[in-house]
């Protein structure tokens, strides 16, 4: 008997999971249950930028789910998991039974204690439902006024997508920078230094004391230091929090989020958890910790779903890493990018805003951090192959000091380290990736041939 595949969650780590189990089982009966359609929260800010349609958010449609033999309940939440039982009641008095769960949730924005956030007007930004609450509310207004409350990593991709708006921006982090979990301070000076550049407005060292509606509906954000500064909208962006309610009384062991292995299984035999809500398996390090990001979402989701069918996947652990474009600046961090027992080697220009420092321990790297335009940076690929560097954990002997020499020639480093090797030879499931089949309205994905990339195109075998 076909064994009945039972998902909560509509993000990255869930529609992975269920195309992974449909790779190794074409018999499996899978549900997926989730209150919104299966859609990447990442994309939310290229369509808040007017980049794409809402729909080009989404990561499957019904044709799609239909082809890959997928029941779907979208507009339904689990109320309740029987682990005893390996049943889940939904939102609507009906109950699946299941061999196996997965749970992938995701997580919440935090709310913050400051009154005045229940106004209209004051919002998260973090569904579907928020970006167009958003762009509602401000259709008709050519420039409205927004303060970001929150300048961490999530609040500057959001941040991105209304500067590309032209929307007049300001922005209030607690902290004394901005990016304080990511960047170190030089760096985050650099960045500051950039956003003034760009006319936005940047109060760190400071708190939201009050949100309050001042004449014709404007928010007034009255500061800890004394400044009140006069808004249309108010993006609150202070940190997110795992969806861990669901798991009460269900013997599901937890901390920040559910803990899991490296085969993304629970306390509890038979559940799973992926994405935003796991807390599993990390690189440099023997704890297992929350990475809020899709990649360890889409990674999560894919051994998830194998291990569910039978395989005997293992995770290597995810690598922390945020890249965020901040008004045209690139800004990155990897891995122990805070390790103060590290052996650094930087450089720093910030009349050019470029920033890069590596950290060592021996003769791998442990981590990194850049800024730069993306001629210096992105366009460059130094910061894919110094992402090689650390997913491999390649040891690079004689060519750490070429690199602590010539830290803008990370090629001839990565290619005489063998890291490309090393790259070719990994896989995760233990096959090469397949292609997701799914592309809104059937688009085939185009590749963008510039001069710069003929020249290889052009000379590579046939």
């Amino acid at each position: 008997m076909a064994q009945h595949h039972v998902i909560i969650g509509g993000g990255p780590a869930a529609t992975n999971a269920l195309e992974t189990i449909r790779i190794f089982d074409s018999e499996a009966k899978i549900t997926l249950v989730c209150d919104e359609p299966a859609h990447s929260r990442m994309a939310l800010p290229y369509w808040l930028s007017g980049s794409i349609p809402p729909e080009q958010t989404h990561t499957g449609d019904a044709a799609h789910f239909k082809k890959l033999g997928v029941e779907t309940r979208f507009g339904l939440r689990v109320a309740n998991i029987d682990a005893n039982g390996h049943s889940v009641s939904l939102s609507d008095g009906s109950s699946l039974s299941y061999d196996n769960l997965l749970i992938a949730t995701g997580s919440s924005p935090l709310a913050p204690p400051i009154p005045g956030t229940d106004l209209p007007g004051v919002q998260p930004l973090w569904s579907l439902a928020h970006t167009q609450e958003l762009l509602d509310g401000t259709s008709g207004n050519e420039r409205p006024r927004v303060v970001l409350v929150g300048a961490g990593f999530i609040g500057l991709i959001v941040l991105n997508a209304m500067f590309k708006r032209g929307w007049d921006l300001t922005v209030v982090e607690r902290e004394s920078q901005v990016l304080p979990r990511m960047l170190d301070g030089e760096s985050a000076g650099i960045v500051q230094n950039w956003m003034a550049s760009k006319s936005v407005a940047v109060h760190t060292s400071t708190s939201v004391k009050s949100i309050s509606t001042g004449g014709g509906g404007e928010k007034l954000v009255q500061l800890e230091n004394g400044n009140q500064i006069a808004a249309d909208v108010v993006i609150i962006a202070t940190g997110i929090k795992a969806n861990l309610d669901l798991i009460d009384g269900t013997g599901i062991d937890s901390d920040e989020g559910i803990l899991v292995n490296a085969q993304m299984l629970s306390s509890v035999p038979n559940i799973y958890a992926a994405g935003d809500v796991a807390q599993g398996p990390v690189m440099f390090s023997d704890q297992r910790s929350v990475h809020a990001i899709q990649p360890t979402a889409v990674d999560h989701g894919r051994v998830a779903g194998a291990n569910m069918v039978g395989q005997d996947v293992h995770y290597p652990g995810s690598l922390l890493m945020n890249v965020v474009d901040v008004c045209g600046l690139q800004t990155v961090s990897y891995g122990a990018w805070d390790d103060a027992s590290a052996e650094a080697t930087t450089i720093s220009n910030p009349i050019n805003s470029i920033y890069r420092k590596l950290l060592w321990h021996d003769d791998s790297l442990v981590g990194a951090i850049f800024t730069g335009r993306a001629d210096d940076l992105g366009m460059l690929t130094d910061i894919g192959m110094v992402k090689g560097f650390l997913q491999t954990q390649t040891k690079l002997g004689a060519w750490k000091r070429y690199l602590m020499e010539n830290a803008f020639d990370v090629r001839r480093a990565y290619i005489g380290a063998g890291v490309a090797q090393k790259l070719v030879q990994t896989t995760l499931l233990g096959s090469a990736t397949r292609d997701r089949k799914y592309h809104f309205q059937g688009a085939e994905p185009k590749a963008i041939m510039g001069a710069s990339h003929a020249q290889f195109v052009g000379t590579k075998p046939k």
